[in-house]
């Protein structure tokens, strides 16, 4: 199986390098790599790419993901989250080639409280998650086999992420406010990943739109509370500075884009297809700050 893997260096396609390199030849790129067009903003180069590697599989970890700063700059979001994957899609379509690409729970309006279905009406709140659901419709549009998963609250050992974050503002400052009111589920990068290898492997290769994240639920508020209580388990030797620690609304926290309050995910589809039973989040979140402690 020939592999080619967009987005190598950030964090899902970090852990995507691990699991597909064991499946067959894999040729990883990012924006800066020099033997292939990897630049997700060089629509030519992309197509390029694919025509002449004739990869099996395509992979499409890369994205624009600077959720605030594409309020004001979306030609960028809409370049890279919806022209580059109908680019990919055609090039696909044309070598045969078997897209899977990764979207987001931002696709939908963050309204009520149940876990958002595939088949669920599509709504987005801003210009990101507007730019990755032409994306989902533009690959829909050009005709290739294609995987889509869609995901949320996504966070990996490498680079940034929310717990992180969390650690040092807690060893940093004395009060901390945290939103209580945006729910959904913190999903690893390594499952992404891992999910995506095994689906790669499934007897029926799967096509369409499929939710996928880890078990579970919880708010920013919970989760910054459990990944301080594990760090202090991990290693109490930290010098936590924080003793007040505030759950807001997300009023408190104005920000250039709208965020969803509602990002739970109804994964069941994806778990019946794979015959597979997605880990709760803390698994996860637990995994990762062994690593990073």
């Amino acid at each position: 199986m020939k592999i080619l893997l967009l987005g190598q260096n950030g964090q899902v396609g970090w852990e995507l390098k691990r699991s597909l390199a064991p499946l067959g030849e894999l040729l990883a790129l990012d924006r800066s790599s020099t033997s292939h067009c990897g630049d997700l903003s060089n629509l030519k180069g992309l197509s390029e790419t694919v025509r002449e590697f004739r990869p099996d599989v395509l992979v499409n970890a890369a994205a624009y993901t600077a959720v605030d700063k594409a309020e004001s700059d979306a030609e960028t979001a809409f370049l890279v989250n919806a022209l580059a994957p109908e680019v990919l899609a055609s090039a696909c379509a044309t070598v045969g080639a078997y897209l899977v690409h990764f979207s987001t729970d931002y696709v939908f309006d963050g309204s009520g409280h149940r876990p958002w279905l595939e088949t669920d009406e599509t709504g987005p709140l801003n210009v990101y998650g507007h730019s990755k659901l032409a994306g989902e419709q533009s690959i829909a549009q050009e005709g290739a086999k294609s995987l889509i998963f869609r995901t949320s609250w996504v966070y990996g050992t490498e680079g940034a992420n929310f717990a992180k974050t969390m650690l040092r503002l807690a060893q940093e400052r004395e009060r901390m406010t945290v939103i209580n009111d945006q729910f959904g589920t913190p999903t690893g990068a390594a499952l992404l990943a891992d999910v995506t290898a095994l689906a790669l492997q499934a007897p029926q290769q799967l096509t369409g739109v499929y939710h996928l994240a880890a078990a579970g639920e919880t708010t920013w508020y919970a989760y910054a509370e459990y990944v301080l209580a594990k760090a202090k388990q991990l290693k109490p030797s930290l010098n936590y500075a924080v003793k007040d620690f505030v759950a807001v609304p997300t009023s408190d926290f104005p920000t250039p884009a709208k965020r969803p309050l509602n990002s739970r995910l109804n994964c069941s589809r994806l778990e019946q297809a794979l015959q597979l039973k997605l880990p709760p989040w803390q698994v996860g979140v637990d995994a990762m700050l062994t690593k990073i402690l």
